[in-house]
């Protein structure tokens, strides 16, 4: 009898569990093949199976982009080059192309496609209808099963989540349907499937509890499973998603304290599973911070996320390829640019935003003026972990023979364990580095034509920071950095925090709201010596507590796949003012004075916006360079120009070291700031504009194609009537 294997790989067991001869007829029988017969459930390592299928299927990804099977984990997607964190056009606010049905091009996050249920939303709710049928008439234990059918109900919810924030209502399927091509469902409407995803994540807190609200969670093997606290988190989610302006364009206020009474009371219950803000009693310059994305083992930070491992060329191969991503290429990563526009509004050191932002205007400046030449001076300690810049360290563990085997040029640190970035860049020519269009041809020590102006340093594994990494530097196709078992965390303990701050606040508990903002910024670095960097007025002004909550939230889960999401459910690209055609009168905005960026404080993101990137070239008077790693054609190097001591971001002195640093660059550097968006095909500048029917997606033309009876979105086409106006209204209740 053939052997049968279901793998589960990502999750934490990261186990493949195979069915062999004495326990083959758990699969023989299959009604089709992804649904099989019911003794299946009948023995708990047969359930478990198909729970463990589930994880494998639905756990979120470190490695990829925003989709209908994936969030945003923080890549240059479509989402992210949607908000302020990197600069080319993403398709959401690409000015010269328009998101339609017709055209086909809006993406896809509704249900992937038909012919196989991994290959869509739907599909995958299915496998998960089955096993939660399945269980429930199986003959386990009351225990057995409400440990399987609480994790069963979550992701269930997960699902639908998925859904339900970019489109609103969906059709709600909790039978196990035939496979087929399509399928005849009508939409609910929004409410209905909000009460829907939360009462399922209260099934599966319920159940769950028994064997996660220990003050650990699960444990052993079971770590990385899914909590009663995690399902608590991602109902917070979900209950801060229909309060927030995208839902709830009147303010009702009984949303938000309606919220807010059922998070703040199961916060208690998410703590008994163990989960807290991750610190250390040594947390200098914002190391934990950085140390909170790099733990093996029990994490408590870590509430919803996915365990990977260095495996490579097995079955159960799950690596994570951020460090690859972020690190340079002359240590054979390849690097991620962000944004100017971010590392421009990053908070200063003493809390506050620079003076120099025309945005969050309700919130005070800072004391410290911003050296816009030297961006790195008096800034918050999470800025150093999230961005890197010339003649900073930024250590790994590698081994200088591999690194020399992949980049024999570059410079070797003693095994990258005293690695210094120094990725300053030239010209070969005076009118390039005078053309804004253009960034700098080649960088220092072997970046070349390959390297950033700044670095994306968010979630890196710095050696500086956690000296047993938990990547395994050696040689492969990939790259050394390719096997990396760092886990990917999707809900961090700090949004369980900050998603309560923002519906306490909503609720007009803004003293609530801050204490929490404290807890944050204190992990942060700040100390009640200057009120930890908050403002005075927070406590008795509601717009300015909520637009420091916003900020507080893009500077936390910068990179982390985090931002689209805040901006759609604020509005913040136009404050609601677009209109969209065919919407009645309740689409209107009405609460926050009619215009959520007007009552934050919030510049549009449509105002004339874009985003350029950053680099630091070497200064007029050094001349242009050459094209190869010699000495001669770095301009610096040519000169005799002899580098300061890199910033060593362990050192309690930093201020220091980043003068020092500062006085490097005014001899040496020169900030320039050079194209990101696009321009126009007559090198006209171009701006952000994202339109109003965004905020609520409509059914792309395939899935339409699929679910006749599915009503297509106001504002967008509907494939099944020739694109005659969407009728289906997200927000009627």
């Amino acid at each position: 009898m053939k052997t049968k294997i279901i793998t589960m790989v990502g999750f934490g067991l990261v186990s493949a569990l195979a069915l062999t001869s004495c326990s083959d007829s758990f699969l023989e029988d299959k009604k089709s093949y992804d649904k099989v017969t019911g003794d299946l459930y009948n023995t708990y390592e047969g359930a478990e199976l198909r729970i463990d299928d589930i994880y494998a299927r639905n756990l979120p990804s470190a490695n990829s982009g925003a989709s209908w099977r994936y969030p945003s984990s923080g890549t240059a997607d479509d989402q992210s080059k949607s908000t302020e964190e990197y600069s080319g056009f993403g398709a959401f606010v690409n000015p010269e192309i328009e998101l339609t049905t017709e055209q086909n091009n809006a993406p896809e996050y509704f249900l992937g496609s038909f012919g196989s249920v991994d290959a869509n939303s739907y599909g995958l709710i299915r496998l998960i209808n089955d096993a939660i049928e399945g269980i429930s008439g199986s003959t386990l234990t009351d225990e057995q099963k409400d440990k399987l059918l609480g994790q069963a109900y979550f992701f269930r919810a997960w699902r639908y989540y998925n859904l339900v924030k970019y489109y609103g209502g969906v059709p709600i399927i909790t039978e196990v349907l035939d496979p087929a091509s399509s399928f005849s469902s009508t939409r609910s409407t929004t409410k209905e499937c909000i009460e829907f995803i939360c009462s399922d994540l209260d099934k599966a807190a319920k159940m769950l509890a028994a064997s996660t609200m220990n003050g650990s969670g699960f444990t052993g093997n079971d770590y990385g499973r899914v909590t009663t606290g995690t399902a608590l988190a991602l109902k917070g989610r979900v209950l801060l998603l229909w309060a927030s302006p995208i839902f709830n364009r009147s303010n009702d206020r009984t949303r938000w304290t309606n919220a807010y009474a059922q998070m703040k009371e199961e916060l208690d219950s998410i703590n008994q599973c163990g989960y807290h803000l991750f610190s250390t009693s040594s947390n200098v310059n914002g190391s934990d911070f950085a140390l909170q994305f790099n733990q093996v083992g029990r994490n408590p930070e870590a509430v919803f996320f996915t365990l990977y491992n260095t495996l490579i060329g097995d079955d159960l191969e799950q690596n994570s390829n951020w460090e690859r991503n972020v690190r340079p290429s002359n240590i054979t990563g390849s690097g991620i640019q962000p944004s100017a526009m971010l590392i421009d509004m990053f908070p200063m050191a003493d809390g506050k935003r620079p003076a120099t932002t025309d945005t969050y205007t309700k919130l005070d400046a800072s004391s410290y003026a911003y050296d816009r030449e030297h961006p790195f001076m008096n800034r918050d300690p999470r800025f150093y972990r999230t961005f890197a810049f010339p003649g900073f360290r930024w250590a790994y563990s590698g081994d200088d023979a591999v690194l020399l085997d992949e980049e024999p040029n570059s410079p070797v640190y003693n095994n990258g364990q005293d690695f210094e970035l120094w990725n300053y860049g030239w010209y070969t020519e005076t009118e390039k580095r005078d053309n804004e269009e253009n960034g700098y041809e080649y960088g220092a020590d072997n970046l070349l034509s390959n390297g950033k102006g700044v670095y994306v340093r968010k979630r890196s594994d710095d050696y500086d920071v956690n000296s047993s990494p938990l990547y395994t530097f050696v040689k492969n196709d990939d790259g050394p950095f390719a096997r990396s078992a760092q886990p990917y965390i999707e809900l961090r303990y700090a949004e369980v925090l900050l998603n309560l701050a923002e519906v306490a606040c909503g609720a007009g508990d803004m003293a609530y709201a801050v204490d929490l903002l404290k807890q944050i910024r204190a992990r942060a670095g700040y100390t009640a010596a200057n009120n930890y960097g908050l403002q005075d007025n927070l406590t008795s002004d509601q717009a300015a507590c909520m637009s420091a909550i916003i900020y507080e939230r893009q500077i936390e889960f910068a990179y982390e796949g985090k931002r689209f999401d805040d901006m759609r459910r604020w509005m913040l690209y136009d404050g609601g003012q677009g209109k969209v055609e065919g919407a009645p009168s309740t689409w209107t905005l009405t609460g926050w004075d009619g215009n959520t960026c007007t009552w934050l404080g919030f510049k549009p993101f449509n105002n004339q916006q874009r985003r350029d990137n950053m680099e630091f070239r070497v200064a007029d008077s050094f001349g242009t360079g050459g094209t190869t790693v010699a000495d001669d054609d770095d301009p610096l190097k040519k000169a005799g120009v002899v580098r300061c001591a890199a910033v060593d971001l362990r050192s309690a002195d930093l201020t220091t070291q980043l003068e020092t640093l500062k006085a490097w660059y005014e001899d040496n550097l020169v900030r320039k700031d050079f194209k990101g968006d696009a321009w126009s095909s007559n090198k006209v500048k171009l701006y952000v504009n994202f339109r109003p029917q965004y905020y609520l997606l409509g059914i792309p033309r395939g899935p339409q194609s699929n679910m006749k009876s599915a009503e297509q979105t106001i504002g967008w086409g509907d494939y099944n009537n020739g694109y005659a106006p969407g009728t289906f209204d997200p927000l009627a209740e």
